[in-house]
């Protein structure tokens, strides 16, 4: 039997359970998708694939929770950069969300968005991602309904396209996968110059 490593039998699942989300989103920013398995995640913290299927049924299982885990925490911290700021004013607070949004990039969290268009999950589990992924945007979308814009989840949603083309343009293999990348001046572009751009481009998009 396991040797339980806290205070009570709960405390200790729980412990794993993060242990293992942790160990799984190392895999999926590291090695991709399909070295994602439950056997793999169990390995990497020193956990029999026995016991591993005890919070995991399969990969996509591993997505799913992930995605539960990884998106309210993003949806809270583009609230919280979308809060009305000292001004008050619109164009601060949509620079604000961008910028909170681009920092999803340069996080382990961002693998799994080319995981989940890599393999599929089910119907359920679709669902609940295209929930959550509103819940990404929402805070957007409320900030511009505040300032009486019309139609604010639709110019929200498309907002969030301007923002996945920036995102685009930060990945280190931007450049391979992307044709228009091969232009010299996005080439050589910094990784600040990209955000600017991409948030001069959504504030501009949404006055």
């Amino acid at each position: 039997m396991p040797r339980i490593s806290a205070a009570t039998v709960a405390d200790h699942r729980a412990n794993q359970h993060a242990a293992l989300l942790e160990a799984a989103r190392e895999i999926l920013a590291a090695e991709g998708v399909h070295a994602l398995t439950p056997a793999a995640v169990g390995a990497r913290i020193g956990l029999a694939r026995s016991s591993v299927y005890r919070y995991f049924a399969s990969t996509a299982d591993i997505l799913a929770q992930l995605v539960e885990d990884a998106f309210p925490r993003w949806s809270a911290r583009l609230r919280a950069a979308i809060a009305p700021a000292a001004d008050g004013s619109l164009p601060g607070r949509i620079r604000a969300y961008g910028r909170a949004a681009l920092d999803f990039v340069g996080s382990p969290d961002y693998a799994l968005i080319p995981a989940l268009q890599a393999i599929g999950l089910p119907g359920e589990c679709r669902v609940r991602v295209d929930e959550l992924h509103g819940e990404l945007i929402a805070p957007l979308a409320d900030a511009l309904r505040e300032a009486g814009a019309d139609h604010p989840a639709l110019r929200a949603e498309l907002a969030w396209g301007v923002l996945r083309a920036g995102a685009r343009r930060l990945m280190p293999d931007a450049a391979a996968q992307d044709p228009e990348a091969q232009d010299p001046a996005t080439v050589t572009a910094d990784a600040d110059e990209i955000i600017e751009v991409t948030l001069d481009v959504l504030t501009r998009a949404l006055r």
